[in-house]
């Protein structure tokens, strides 16, 4: 047994799936089977109840579940302390971005770092701000950016930008040339929305029950390019932050959303009881840094 049979058998749990485990971890589904399966054989027990469809483990597989993760933590924790003594020579930094965010500055720091400490590499993750938060919570990440509000319980984080959102529409809708638009009036218009892994599905569904009407949801997806797409074919609605709209084709246009406007507040995230390496820490630093000057800029 080495450690990758364990962490293989964490990774197929985490995910509750062979496959998504095995694309995961970048190998084949027969790969991931095959070592699950000797690691079976060397502890003489079954890891997963095989009789049903999901993934189901055992009671011995439960229990090992438990040692393998701390096994697997003290092992990383192995790694960081070296990764610490190298002096950042070398190094790893796993990063949640939602993809309605434009990253543009947040890239740019970025690219300042990477000339301070060339020898660090970058795992990038889009997702919503729900599993962002979850997978920092989960050691899967080391920081994330998500929408506030957060879990102060479990999080630190140090917000960094606030804006309105912002209704888009077709340039032939009814109200494209307006210059505001009072959330009642969009009552009976179709809405395509971010799905529920994203919270600014909450903040404008929450938005819309307080003046009283629940959207009309057509679609939702997980890109903003997708949204914007649908608009400018005519599909319906949408309501994005302001710094996205900036970006529009001009077959979209993008209008104030007044009584009640609705805005996001975006923070970086990092666990309260999780230990950083030096790298991710080094990066938080210079990041908080950096935009912290940004701020006072604007």
């Amino acid at each position: 047994m080495d450690i990758k049979h364990l962490q293989y058998f964490i990774a197929v749990t985490n995910f509750n799936s062979f496959s998504r485990a095995a694309d995961h971890l970048f190998i084949t589904q027969p790969t991931i089977s095959k070592m699950i399966k000797n690691l079976e054989e060397e502890l003489g027990v079954s890891l997963f109840d095989r009789s049903r469809k999901q993934v189901t483990l055992t009671d011995a597989g439960r229990i090992i579940l438990e040692q393998a993760k701390l096994i697997d933590k003290a092992f990383k924790n192995l790694e960081m302390g070296l990764d610490d003594l190298l002096g950042l020579k070398k190094g790893h930094i796993r990063i949640g971005l939602p993809p309605i965010f434009d990253a543009h500055l947040f890239l740019k720091i970025m690219g300042s770092f990477h000339e301070k400490y060339p020898g660090i590499t970058y795992q990038i993750v889009e997702d919503g701000s729900k599993k962002i938060e979850d997978d920092v919570n989960k050691n899967l990440l080391d920081v994330g950016v998500i929408v506030l509000p957060t879990k102060d319980d479990i999080f630190e984080h140090f917000s960094f930008m606030e804006e309105d959102l912002k209704l888009i529409l077709h340039s032939s809708h009814p109200l494209a040339n307006r210059k505001e638009v009072n959330l009642t009036e969009l009552a009976n218009e179709s809405f395509i929305l971010l799905n529920k892994d994203f919270v600014l599905n909450d903040l404008i569904i929450s938005a819309c029950n307080s003046v009283g009407f629940c959207p009309h949801t057509i679609s939702e997806c997980s890109q903003r390019t997708f949204i914007e797409e649908m608009v400018a074919s005519k599909l319906g609605i949408s309501l994005l932050p302001e710094s996205i709209c900036r970006q529009l084709t001009s077959n979209v246009k993008s209008i104030k959303v007044v009584n009640p406007s609705i805005n996001w507040k975006l923070a970086i995230i990092w666990g309260k009881n999780q230990y950083l390496s030096y790298a991710a820490n080094e990066w938080l630093q210079f990041t908080k840094k950096e935009l912290s000057i940004e701020l006072q800029k604007a």
